[in-house]
């Protein structure tokens, strides 16, 4: 298959993971763990059909951050499909997409990266972005104060988008490793992790798991994660970053078009030019230029 294919099918395929959570009437945690068994399972069978085996010398130098990003990959999954409970998942999955925007942030401080006057500008515009699509504005002009205004899914969605940039940070500090061994065993840290919290905080004697439910843990499982890591990283190694990153923004689009299409909620024009601004910034931010600029 053609690399530009394999994005495209992947961010596709991401991009729609927001559909099938919202119809699936399970706690985010069970939601989560599910999603991490089952694409540990299915990339370890990807890994054994190829033959390739896990490195052990590499897993076990770089063990204790792939444990830690792996448990935050789990709790990422969590508010992000929590705040599909709250908000809509167009602004649920804006919000995650600010993730780029806190890399940027923090990069001078964790990487030693200089924050150039063009990424600045980029995290000023993505921030006010935020501002508009979480509905503040609106909802003051509308009513006079914000005190009504449940803003639980916009943090919800900020907080995901918190910890998948600390993942991304992380991620960066790891040696010599391959991303299959990376993304099973982050993925395997996450499922171990949210077992104990899962037993903690949700009853599992209420739990009704229906034949549709299922159907759908199983998608979001093995085709939203699983076969979809495959084919992301398939295609990362034979494409330039900067075409990854552009592709990336297939992602985010589907999402906030199925969120008007299937699930009907709408967006007003405000948030809209929020979504733009988020959106555009973060495109511009990624696009290569003068180092100084």
């Amino acid at each position: 298959m053609n690399a530009k294919i394999k994005i495209i099918t992947a961010m596709v395929t991401f991009g729609t993971i927001g559909v099938f959570v919202r119809y699936i009437p399970l706690p985010s945690s069970i939601i989560a763990l599910v999603r991490g068994v089952l694409a540990t399972i299915f990339l370890l069978a990807v890994m054994a059909a190829g033959k390739r085996r896990p490195d052990g010398t590499a897993i076990r130098r770089n063990l204790a951050l792939l444990v830690i990003s792996g448990g935050l990959i789990g709790f990422n999954w969590i508010l992000l499909f929590e705040a599909y409970n709250y908000t809509s998942v167009a602004v649920a999955t804006l919000c995650y997409y600010l993730a780029p925007v806190f890399v940027i942030i923090a990069s001078p401080f964790v990487l030693g990266e200089k924050l150039t006057l063009r990424k600045t500008l980029c995290v000023a515009a993505a921030l006010a972005g935020m501002v508009l699509v979480s509905g503040v504005i609106q909802n003051y002009v509308s009513v006079g104060n914000i005190e009504d205004l449940s803003l639980t899914g916009v943090i919800l969605g900020i907080g995901a988008g918190a910890l998948y940039a600390t993942i991304i940070l992380m991620n960066k500090k790891l040696k010599d490793i391959s991303s299959y061994d990376t993304t099973v065993v982050q993925l395997a840290a996450a499922s171990i992790i949210l077992v104990p919290y899962c037993l903690m905080t949700v009853d599992m004697g209420t739990l009704e798991v229906t034949p549709v439910s299922t159907v759908l843990l199983l998608i979001v499982g093995i085709v939203h994660t699983g076969i979809a890591y495959v084919l992301y990283f398939g295609s990362i190694k034979e494409l330039p970053a900067q075409t990854v990153a552009i592709f990336s923004y297939i992602d985010p689009i589907l999402a906030v078009l199925l969120s008007a299409l299937l699930l009907k909620e709408s967006m007003d024009m405000l948030s809209i030019l929020g979504a733009i601004m988020i959106l555009g910034s973060t495109f511009v931010s990624e696009i290569k230029g003068n180092a100084n600029d």
